[in-house]
């Protein structure tokens, strides 16, 4: 019966599947969000102000981090907690992918949670003669908060792995 049980939860990882091929959803909408606003300001660029096309380039870099979030955290959990990717070509293969822990895949997200929030941050600021005083508070504000929940998670994982080395000697 035990053994039924274990096989009956090892199999339910699967459920996890359909999440990720949710998220690579995610992924194409973003693709064509991206492509959207490169076509967008194309008619546009000549009259365009500099801070304008910045703004934009800011957007696009935005829309390219969090697509390269979304892929890490597709690629990473699949291989984590589903089923390695039989990709045999090596040159093929990324030379992350089957190297990233649950506790590096945090680190990684709250690392790019960060750069997102930063590049959000300066578009605030660009723009910060239209926008009240007290939002851009919250704003840095909310970005500290990310920045050291970052640094905190990387400490403990740092404190936790050295801790571990320890205990094998």
């Amino acid at each position: 019966m035990e053994e039924k049980i274990e096989r009956m939860i090892y199999a339910s990882r699967w459920l996890m599947f359909p999440v990720y091929v949710g998220l690579s959803f995610g992924f194409i909408l973003l693709t064509l969000k991206f492509f959207q606003q490169v076509i967008s300001v194309i008619p546009e660029i000549l009259i365009m102000s500099e801070s304008g096309l910045v703004l934009i380039v800011l957007s696009l870099i935005d829309i390219s981090l969090v697509g390269g979030l979304l892929v890490m955290v597709m690629f990473s959990g699949y291989e984590n907690f589903i089923s390695k990717m039989d990709i045999h070509d090596s040159t093929k293969r990324l030379s992350w992918m089957g190297t990233m822990d649950v506790n590096s895949i945090k680190n990684k997200v709250a690392s790019s949670i960060v750069a997102i929030s930063s590049v959000h941050l300066l578009r605030l600021f660009m723009e910060a003669e239209k926008i009240l005083d007290d939002k851009i508070m919250w704003c840095v504000i909310i970005h500290l908060t990310f920045v050291l929940s970052a640094f905190g998670m990387s400490y403990i994982d740092k404190m936790t792995k050295k801790k571990m080395f320890l205990n094998k000697m």
